[in-house]
């Protein structure tokens, strides 16, 4: 038993050392080293000119320059930047990168909000939305809501009749007139002199 052992062993042995030698040292797989060293994640400013909210409020990023015709998209907060691509013709309002939106650009109104130095190139208005659903109105509703305006005649104007003038014609008397002064006159003199006479028979 211990024979069949031994024997065993030593083809085993045997075995071993041949599969070296035919197969090499070239042949075995080598265990990759795994690196321990991070890579470094490469950071930067972005360049250009770069917009930056100074309104006490937060602003709406709208998809046109205008505040009636598009949509806003979003919203920057005060103190918050954002880098500026470009400008309207007139400078009012200024395109930005904003991710997350359709485009990855929208525009802020310029007066609020600072600009560091740069060109901008001025840079087309987008075409407007179109609106979903046009709204359209029921003649029959807006018939049974609306007041029917009957026409009023207005009344004739009349012109007053002429006014009448009075005329004074002069008096004219046959006889000789006595001035008025005269007659006054001469009724004070007959008073006095009564209420001398009066004043004399009482004494």
């Amino acid at each position: 038993m211990r024979s069949w052992t031994k024997l065993f062993l030593v083809l085993t042995i045997l075995a071993g050392a041949a599969g070296l030698f035919f197969l090499g040292p070239g042949s075995m797989p080598a265990a990759a080293q795994q690196p321990t060293g991070s890579v470094p994640t490469v950071t930067g400013t972005p360049s250009g000119p770069m917009i930056t909210v100074t309104y006490p409020e937060q602003i709406n990023v709208r998809a046109g320059p205008h505040s009636v015709y598009y949509l806003a998209i979003g919203v920057l907060l005060p103190g918050e930047q954002a880098p500026a691509l470009g400008r309207t013709a007139g400078g009012d309002w200024i395109q930005i990168a904003y991710p997350g939106v359709p485009g990855g650009v929208g525009w802020v109104y310029a007066p609020l909000m600072g600009l560091s130095p740069g060109f901008l190139p001025i840079i087309e208005p987008p075409p407007t939305a179109t609106p979903r659903t046009t709204p359209t109105i029921d003649p029959t509703l807006a018939a049974a809501f609306s007041i029917p305006s009957t026409p009023t005649r207005l009344p004739t104007f009349t012109p007053p009749p002429p006014l009448a003038y009075p005329t004074f014609e002069p008096v004219s008397s046959g006889g000789v007139s006595v001035p008025m002064g005269l007659v006054i006159f001469g009724l004070a003199f007959i008073g006095i002199f009564g209420a001398f006479i009066v004043f004399l028979r009482g004494r």
